[in-house]
């Protein structure tokens, strides 16, 4: 499988934090997330990713290194992070003239048809939009020259359902256009992601806990509600973490079915990525 993003042990100090050998591919034709908690290193990765800071290892983006070929790689990327450029004292019209000069690939009517579906008033002062008005016209800017890759931060934070299912919707289109698309989203709403991910990646404390596709994690990972008598009967290679309630343990395991077979509980939720996330943050091994 191809992959229009590759990073190798991809590493960041600061004081009081690190970020520690990264690796992970973004394969074409696929949308990744990238999740966890505030301040966990999703947003210094991501930042890696763009060249903005400082790191060691390597990242490749089209097959070539960003720190060489960045100007020529940043022309098909489509950007979305907290300070995008956009002023307050612009308007969606006044975006279009800018990014026009900016993009040869700039498609004025697709821009101006995405203004239009999504109720954006073009005269209009960005600075008197709501902040779901803003996120749209970020997106739509982002996505208005015919990316090949989209790099998203956090881009459903703070949004109602009906503006983040709507942003979904344009994820999903913008792959669905051209297969070797591809689309990398930082979140920490991890519902977003069940719905739309194909892979997800789970950093914590600067370190990628786990990688893989969205479905093996959620149909093949469980969590089992025990008493303490029927913990006390599992081996440790048989789950991931736990954690202690005051009438039962909750246990993450990662393969339902050998569970099953091999110990006579049989009641296994299925999880959230929410709550495998929670388990592997705050359970003890």
């Amino acid at each position: 499988m191809e992959n229009n993003i590759e990073l190798k042990n991809v590493s960041k100090e600061y004081p009081g934090f690190q970020l520690k050998d990264i690796s992970f591919n973004v394969p074409k034709g696929s949308i990744v997330g990238l999740i966890g908690e505030n301040g966990a290193g999703k947003t210094t990765t991501i930042k890696a990713l763009l060249n903005i800071i400082n790191y060691n290892g390597q990242i490749k983006i089209f097959n070539k290194d960003i720190k060489e070929g960045e100007k020529n790689i940043k022309q098909d990327l489509g950007i979305v992070l907290d300070d995008s450029f956009l002023s307050d004292y612009l308007t969606p019209k006044g975006i279009n003239t800018i990014m026009k000069n900016l993009y040869p690939s700039w498609n004025s009517n697709k821009y101006f048809n995405y203004v239009k579906d999504f109720k954006l008033p073009s005269n209009k002062l960005i600075k008197n939009f709501s902040s779901g008005m803003k996120m749209k016209l970020k997106i739509i800017t982002a996505i208005s020259h015919n990316p090949k890759v989209l790099i998203l931060d956090e881009p459903t934070s703070g949004l109602d359902p009906i503006i983040r299912k709507e942003i979904l919707d344009l994820f999903r289109q913008y792959i669905a256009e051209d297969e070797e698309r591809s689309i990398l989203i930082s979140s920490h709403i991890t519902s977003d992601l069940e719905h739309i991910s194909d892979y997800t990646i789970f950093i914590n404390n600067g370190q990628i806990i786990l990688s893989l596709p969205t479905t093996d994690l959620l149909e093949n990972y469980g969590i089992v509600k025990c008493t303490e008598q029927e913990f006390k009967k599992l081996k440790k290679d048989d789950y991931i973490t736990y954690l202690k309630g005051k009438y039962h343990y909750e246990i993450l395991i990662k393969d339902k079915n050998l569970f099953t077979k091999k110990y006579a509980i049989k009641t296994i939720d299925k999880p959230s990525i929410d709550e495998i996330m929670l388990l592997y943050v705050k359970g003890e091994k």
